[in-house]
């Protein structure tokens, strides 16, 4: 079973213990854009995140996205 943008970012978050707050705050920092947590919230539940958001996310938690080929 294939999991969600969202469901992927919140278990990252309760697994690195970072509440939606935090994680908006530096996405803030780091990106200049104007977040909130609602926004995000609701850009997650659409899956309306660009790829360089969910870059950016990954990157704040401490982890890398790779591409690894599906065995057959």
């Amino acid at each position: 079973m294939r999991l969600e943008v969202k469901e992927q970012i919140k278990a990252l978050l309760a697994q690195e213990n970072i509440k939606l707050k935090e994680l908006v705050e530096e996405l803030i920092t780091k990106t200049g854009q104007p977040y909130s947590s609602s926004s995000l919230s609701h850009r997650l539940s659409r899956g309306k995140v660009t790829y360089n958001e969910v870059l950016t996310i990954a990157d704040i938690l401490g982890y890398d996205i790779k591409f690894e080929r599906r065995e057959s």
